[in-house]
């Protein structure tokens, strides 16, 4: 399905184990645009990468093509097949510079950031060969460009990008999607970021990652239940860390009162831990 001019989705399906034989079944979008080049725009988990060259083909182009891939951020799901694609297209990766330590070093990501099933969604490390900031332009031919916007509280170095003249912003994991496992590393960030896509003129389609296309009303509705998920966790939290001290304790209650299954602990505690830091530092949400 075409989702523009220029524009075409993949939605990637994964598993993460939950053990005893359970999974979180869990889904991630990845997006081709196409310009005289074409720009990936994140790489799925390990396994995908017949998908995403499928996908060039799809809109007429040849795999080849692909010129650049952009990484909107380090995490499995986005990661995952990049050296894979880079291998088959020869591409450059492009990313933030605070996301490169676990692009390039996928066995320290899974030290800091031990996602279960973590070895089977990454295929490897890969070298970040262009680094990205806020405000920086990603070319696809002509005068035709991606615009980079600095998005962190997902990630230190969560990006989202603007197609300006097809008014299509890519939110990454930027905005939190109401009644899935809220994934982020600090809280106060990620309203921050979310209210700097807010501020954006003229978009006409929001395109995340976890999440169905949006457009008009559905935009700023979007990104009002991102913010709300945020507020409502973080009271969530308040309210089990008044009762109880120990981190993994305070993540059960959590994942309890929010009606979240026991698997769902390992990917909810970074986020809970966000909470109590920001807590700690009497910052209100």
């Amino acid at each position: 399905m075409k989702i523009s001019d220029s524009v075409w989705p993949l939605k990637i399906p994964f598993r993460i184990p939950a053990g005893g034989g359970r999974f979180i079944e869990r889904s991630v979008n990845a997006f081709l645009v196409a310009g005289r080049d074409l720009c990936l725009i994140d790489a799925g988990v390990s396994g995908s990468v017949s998908s995403l060259l499928n996908l060039a083909m799809t809109a007429g182009r040849e795999p080849g093509e692909i010129s650049i891939l952009v990484l909107t951020h380090s995490h499995p799901d986005h990661l995952g097949g990049a050296l894979d694609i880079q291998k088959a297209t020869g591409c450059i990766v492009a990313a933030h510079p605070a996301e490169r330590g676990w692009i390039e070093d996928t066995d320290l990501q899974a030290r800091e950031r031990p996602v279960p099933g973590f070895s089977t969604l990454v295929g490897g490390p890969v070298r970040v060969d262009r680094f990205l900031g806020d405000g920086d332009e990603i070319g696809i031919g002509g005068d035709r460009s991606l615009a980079v916007i600095h998005t962190p509280g997902h990630s230190p170095g969560s990006i989202s990008l603007l197609l300006g003249d097809e008014g299509v912003l890519f939110s990454g994991d930027a905005i939190p999607v109401k009644g899935e496992i809220p994934v982020y590393d600090d809280p106060s960030t990620s309203l921050r970021s979310i209210a700097k896509l807010e501020e954006l003129k003229r978009v006409k389609i929001l395109l995340p990652s976890w999440d169905t296309p949006k457009e008009g009303a559905g935009i700023n509705r979007a990104m009002a239940e991102g913010k709300e998920v945020i507020r409502t966790l973080h009271g969530v939290v308040t309210r089990a860390a008044g009762k109880e001290t120990d981190p993994l304790k305070i993540t059960r209650g959590v994942a309890g009162e929010l009606g979240l299954p026991e698997p769902a602990i390992p990917i909810l505690s970074r986020t809970v831990a966000g909470h109590i830091r920001t807590m700690e530092r009497g910052e209100k949400i």
